[in-house]
């Protein structure tokens, strides 16, 4: 099928003129593909991680070590999607009025490259990144090569203000007790 703008053409969900590698905390959130159940299952409130789940974990884990830029916050991994809050040039912000991180973040396994020759990406890249090597991952061991993993988008929030960001990290943390809920 050829590319018609008028059918193909999506409208962007982001903030209009929002430069999204400037300083800042996001809050982000990203769906599996259908919304399958894919990465683990919620126990007694309690997420409950599976295989696929793992690689999740380890990749989201793993993100500082390919963007040196960022800082990784308070993140759940739910049955059919994931919550997490994302730091980038946090160090610019200092004494900017910036909003500090909720909690301390995630330590780094030692970089095998210096963060100069690392590339100051901005949250879509970011996310790419995450949800790219994660599918990789997922989608081997599953022996299912090039099927989606995640769906094509993801929500993203920038955080305003400390009140903001406490809202947003207490429901990340109760995400998981609330599930049986409906929530």
């Amino acid at each position: 099928m050829n590319y018609n703008p008028d059918i193909h053409n999506r409208r962007s969900i982001r903030l209009k003129g929002y430069d999204y590698s400037q300083c800042g905390w996001y809050f982000i959130t990203i769906c599996t593909h259908s919304r399958r159940k894919l990465i683990g299952e919620i126990v007694n409130g309690v997420m409950k991680l599976n295989k696929y789940g793992k690689i999740v974990q380890f990749v989201w884990d793993d993100l500082p070590n390919h963007t040196h830029h960022i800082q990784l916050d308070e993140f759940v991994i739910m049955p059919d999607h994931i919550h997490g809050i994302i730091g980038i040039n946090i160090n610019e912000c200092i004494g900017a009025g910036a909003v500090g991180a909720g909690s301390e973040p995630a330590p780094t396994a030692p970089a095998t490259t210096s963060p100069s020759d690392l590339p100051n990406h901005g949250l879509p890249e970011i996310v790419r990144q995450f949800k790219t090597f994660s599918a990789l991952g997922i989608n081997k061991i599953r022996n299912t090569i090039g099927t989606p993993v995640w769906q094509r988008n993801y929500y993203e929030h920038i955080i305003r203000n400390e009140n903001d960001l406490r809202r947003i990290i207490k429901y990340i943390k109760n995400n998981p007790g609330c599930w049986d809920n409906g929530v």
